[in-house]
């Protein structure tokens, strides 16, 4: 099995995006924007419908509630203004159908789909090639932990049950605890 790391810097982060948007890939910009802003596991990214996302008189929502497939707990999330772009973007270049990201057949993308997209787009944007689906799900962490959020806090969030599991998706490495005692001078 391949340890996924979190993308550490933010200019990465905004290139992966990027690549999608000047490709004019709107469902998959709004993969990769979804996956970066909700911290959600793939399986219940790729299972969201428009209902979830926009309210009965289209417009956006301002939160997604769901109940997550793997621990089976309900989570509400904030629809921030990346995830809200772009739905927009979306909607201004497609009309939606039942699932946001819809495959041909009318269901929604498979996690192999969605895995090869993220793989694809990393590779073609210069950040690499081990990139994931999860990757996204930790890159939320890891830059929410830079900002300042406390690690118990993102283990509600990410509704892990050990605190271990959520040290280990924050990827922390020599550099952060170097900055650590670099930066505080009693």
């Amino acid at each position: 099995m391949n340890l996924t790391y979190p993308i550490r810097e933010y200019e990465n982060v905004q290139k992966f995006k990027n690549y999608f948007l000047e490709k004019k890939e709107y469902r998959n910009y709004m993969l990769v924007v979804i996956c970066l802003n909700t911290a959600l596991r793939i399986s219940d990214v790729i299972s969201l419908k428009w209902s979830d996302v926009l309210d009965d008189g289209g417009n956006v929502r301002s939160h997604i509630v769901l109940r997550e497939k793997k621990t089976g707990k309900e989570t509400k999330i904030l629809v921030n203004s990346n995830i809200k772009g772009a739905v927009k973007l979306y909607l201004k270049n497609n009309r939606p159908m039942t699932y946001l990201f819809e495959n041909k057949s009318g269901e929604h993308i498979s996690r192999v789909q969605a895995y090869s997209i993220i793989k694809n787009g990393g590779a073609a944007s210069g950040i690499g090639e081990s990139i994931s689906c999860h990757t996204l799900r930790k890159t939320f962490g890891y830059h929410a932990w830079k900002n300042g959020i406390p690690p118990a806090l993102l283990m509600e969030i990410y509704n892990h049950s050990s605190y271990n599991i959520t040290k280990r998706y924050l990827g922390i490495v020599q550099d952060d605890k170097d900055t650590v005692f670099g930066n505080i001078l009693l």
